[in-house]
């Protein structure tokens, strides 16, 4: 590492800061407004969701358990050593800097974490994270060529630092209290307004025996009906499959949720040109094998997502139940085959693909399509509206919702 010098008494070097801090602050904001309209979508269409094509997906990112730091976004962290950074910039002092280079060191660290977990868990990547990642590493070789002496932060400035990131972090977690209460309201509502502006389109031609929520025998007795495209390595699907564990309690009775396999490998989905989540061909014939064991796996499965992503623990996963034969069984790769199949009977919504499912989650709810994920009270809400709508006319009970 470079010996002596200062980064700030250098006036390139002081407007090479400047430019950095402004970078973070912008990329972090950027984070930040995309993890609320991630997790608050502005309408039942706006919703994410893995799409076959897509390697770079904010919404994967934006919807991972690590986006937030109870309740407050991650960019927050982002925003406030941006600031720092462009103040040490603005008004340079020996024990600023000092607190400066410690504070990029760890963000040098923390972003090649993060690239690490979206790359190898989340098998995506963001551009606003990556634009975040380039002016953080930046950061640091900035101090680094500088000769900065990290890790010797002046305590005042960082126990500064701590208090206010903190107090604007606090602000920021009302913010998303008040985000997560206004769902129940009249985000609420309108969601379900549009849900029954939505097209309707018929069921599957095969609808999957494999369900994950049974309520009556037949699959259209139930007053909430849902055929669930998803894909065992779709961290959006993992999402869905939260919230329909809630829901499940809720709704007990009157929900069936029938598991539409369509992974997004092409080693036997047409729709892929690309591996994008290599494995899950195998996880849906592991799970498609054994009808009576198919929620256990299902359940198993979702719960150790990052570990299903390796051929090992799938090996495994598959001799534990004894269904070592299903990656190989001709009648089970064709029996996932034609519920795969059923994704080309809808209309097309990409002229890129000529399947009309190509993405997941995709739910068919009451014969209404929802392409991606909701919030949770939204999606309450429609299951809610289906409810009351069964108990009621139909057609009288839609007029009081749709405008």
């Amino acid at each position: 590492m470079p010996s002596g010098g200062s980064l700030t008494a250098r006036r390139g070097s002081r407007v090479a800061s400047l430019l950095v801090g402004a970078g973070l602050i912008a990329f972090a904001l950027l984070t930040i407004r995309h993890f609320f309209a991630a997790n608050y979508p502005s309408s039942v269409a706006a919703g994410a969701a893995c799409s076959a094509g897509s390697l770079f997906s904010c919404d994967a990112s934006a919807l991972a358990p690590i986006a937030q730091l109870a309740g407050v976004p991650i960019g927050w962290l982002g925003v406030m050593t941006g600031a720092l950074l462009t103040l040490g910039a603005l008004f340079p002092s020996d024990r600023l800097e000092r607190t400066n280079a410690t504070l990029s060191a760890l963000n040098a660290a923390g972003v090649l974490g993060l690239a690490g977990y979206t790359a190898v868990v989340l098998k995506t990547l963001c551009l606003f994270c990556i634009g975040y990642w380039v002016f953080a590493l930046a950061g640091f070789a900035l101090f680094w060529r500088a000769g900065a002496r990290f890790l010797r932060p002046s305590l005042a400035h960082l126990a500064t630092f701590g208090v206010v990131t903190a107090a604007g972090g606090w602000g920021v977690r009302l913010y998303h209290d008040a985000k997560q209460e206004a769902q129940a309201g009249g985000a609420a509502i309108q969601a379900v307004q549009e849900y029954f502006s939505l097209p309707r389109v018929n069921a599957p031609s095969v609808v999957s025996p494999y369900w994950t929520v049974r309520s009556t025998a037949r699959f259209e007795d139930a007053p909430i009906q849902v055929v669930e495209y998803a894909d065992f390595l779709c961290s959006d699907c993992l999402f869905l499959v939260r919230q329909l564990e809630r829901l499940e309690r809720e709704f007990r009775g009157e929900l069936n949720v029938a598991f539409q396999f369509f992974p997004l490998d092409a080693q036997c989905n047409a729709v892929v040109e690309k591996n994008k989540h290599p494995g899950a061909c195998d996880l849906s014939y592991i799970a498609a094998y054994d009808t009576s064991k198919f929620r256990r796996i299902h359940d198993e499965i979702f719960a150790n997502f990052a570990a299903a992503k390796t051929p090992a623990w799938r090996r495994d996963l598959a001799r534990r139940y004894g269904v070592e034969a299903a990656l190989t069984d001709s009648a089970t790769r064709a029996l996932v085959q034609r519920f795969i199949g059923t994704g080309a009977e809808y209309e097309r919504t990409s002229e890129q693909y000529r399947y009309g499912i190509r993405s997941t989650p995709t739910m068919i709810v009451n014969n209404r399509m929802i392409i991606g994920t909701l919030p949770y009270e939204q999606l309450r809400a429609i299951f809610r509206a289906l409810v009351r709508s069964r108990a009621q006319s139909g057609q009288r009970f839609m007029e009081n919702w749709v405008p």
